[in-house]
């Protein structure tokens, strides 16, 4: 299910030609007919201005409300991994006047953390999957290892294991590697910045050498040539960067995505659940929004609530399951 819902590396052009895709904005109005909504609706976006999920956020909610002339205002809540924001959203009325605008670590922090303020599966509704970028495994230019099996190697050659990088302790990227590392049966330390920023930063004027980073957000360091992309943890491969090869060429079945989707609080109307589900499925078809999502290196295509949830329940196995052989801890 998950590499159905996953959008293959594919070309604007490819995006833009198909027909099914080219809906009016007049399609995505009659999406939202009816009562709902009335009045403003708070998109809860828990995490900063101007990170990944908030860029997305706003791409899809600026074109609804330009679309069906309602009115959708994200409201940033960051703090805790997401979970201060997530945990606002989960204890909103179920009016169908909140929707959680969230990401990976929505299904990572509950297998770090035994004392989440919310429950997934008992708070939140899913609605929609908008938005799945893979990782980009980056390195200073000036080393000397161009390929994954040649990184393996050098981390099995150095006492200790070599020192990787990652946006952040318990993020997509930390995990990312986590995965990798186990996958690849190799030593590596963990070294946690605060945000893919200042990671390739430092992988830029080598004070660190590798690192996991964000495919939107490292992709154009790749292309300028400051870093080097050794992989990526999509699959096949990507249209922004045609000769990184996926890490699933040497180590097979490995994947890790940061993904973003839209939620509301259990017991929302199922109704108004369809409503926005339908609408956010018109607007990633709009031209210019499939355009901006592909410039952004993010993947993503039609789906239903249902999918969406089979999705969360294979990304909660999956890193609930990297976090317990790895025996990572959050102090």
């Amino acid at each position: 299910m998950i590499r159905d819902l996953v959008v293959r590396a594919v070309s604007r052009r490819a995006v833009l030609s198909t027909p099914a895709l080219l809906l009016p904005g007049r399609a995505l109005a009659q999406a939202t007919a009816g009562d709902w909504p009335n009045r403003t609706v708070r998109v809860i976006v828990p995490w900063p201005p101007g990170g990944g999920a908030d860029t997305v956020a706003r791409i899809l909610f600026t074109h609804l409300s330009e679309m069906t002339r309602a009115s959708f205002v994200i409201e940033n809540r960051p703090g805790a991994a997401g979970s201060i924001g997530a945990a606002v959203a989960a204890r909103a009325e179920p009016d169908g006047y909140t929707v959680l605008y969230d990401s990976t670590p929505l299904t990572i922090n509950p297998a770090l953390n035994a004392n989440m303020p919310f429950d997934l599966w008992r708070n939140l509704q899913p609605v929609f999957l908008s938005a799945v970028v893979p990782n980009l495994l980056i390195a200073t230019p000036s080393r000397p290892v161009r390929t994954l099996p040649e990184l393996i190697a050098a981390a099995r050659e150095t006492p200790g294991g070599l020192n990787i990088g990652s946006s952040g302790t318990g993020s997509a990227q930390h995990m990312a590697l986590e995965l990798f590392r186990q996958a690849a049966g190799i030593a590596a330390n963990h070294v946690p910045y605060r945000g893919g920023g200042p990671l390739a930063n430092d992988v830029i004027g080598g004070q660190i050498h590798y690192g996991f980073a964000n495919g939107s957000g490292a992709t154009g360091h790749a292309k300028a040539g400051s870093v080097r992309a050794i992989c990526h943890t999509g699959s096949g491969r990507l249209a922004s960067l045609p000769d990184v090869p996926a890490m699933s060429e040497t180590l097979p079945g490995v994947e890790a995505y940061e993904w973003n989707g839209i939620f509301m609080p259990k017991g929302t109307p199922d109704a108004v659940v369809e409503q926005l589900s339908t609408a956010m499925n018109a607007a990633i078809r709009a031209p210019a929004i499939a355009s901006r999502l592909a410039e952004l290196n993010v993947g993503t295509r039609p789906n239903t609530p249902d999918d969406f949830n089979t999705f969360l329940r294979a990304e909660w196995d999956k890193w609930h399951r990297v976090v317990r052989e790895g025996n990572i801890r959050i102090d």
